[in-house]
């Protein structure tokens, strides 16, 4: 008994000795334990939305879930970040999606798509660089303004989610 006491210690130890060298999780997040620090620049609007406030919103949501749900900080300085959040709106579009009978649209959907690459400072190569979409929909009947709003917005915390289990999620 005092064997196996003894080896169960031994692993302890050993697993704390090279824990430095993998990534942690806590809560479904994956980060390199060397990575304190991320930076997320300004997500340009290439949509020809029309939309000002698109790019801020995804800028927004991007922060609070990489800032929020994990250890990192955020950082003004792309050299001084451990990893890289970049990107670009590419697409926008508010088009009926249910329709009733007297061909009046009863729910419209935004449907946003943004291109982004994920990279970790230490490594050449991005984790990944690829398309992200976001869709919501509303009723352009009781408040065509704020509706649309709130889709954009409940769209854009889809696509920060998005990034962010593809970039930190451990599953």
């Amino acid at each position: 008994m005092k064997s196996l006491h003894t080896i169960t210690v031994l692993v302890f130890f050993s697993v704390l000795a090279i824990s430095g060298c993998i990534r942690y999780s806590l809560t479904g997040v994956s980060i390199p334990s060397d990575v304190r620090t991320i930076y997320i620049p300004f997500f340009p609007d290439n949509s020809t939305s029309g939309l000002a406030f698109l790019s801020d919103d995804l800028n927004e949501a991007l922060i609070n879930r990489f800032v929020n749900q994990s250890r990192l900080r955020l950082t003004s300085n792309s050299d001084q970040a451990d990893a890289l959040l970049d990107g670009v709106v590419v697409n926008y579009r508010n088009e009926p999606f249910s329709v009733a009978g007297d061909q009046q649209a009863t729910l419209n959907r935004v449907d946003i798509t943004v291109r982004a690459s994920f990279k970790y400072r230490t490594e050449e190569r991005a984790e990944w660089d690829k398309t992200f979409n976001g869709v919501a929909e509303f009723d352009p009947n009781e408040d065509p303004i704020d509706g649309e709003r709130n889709a954009v917005l409940e769209a854009m915390g889809r696509i920060a989610q998005n990034m962010f289990n593809d970039a930190l999620g451990s599953w």
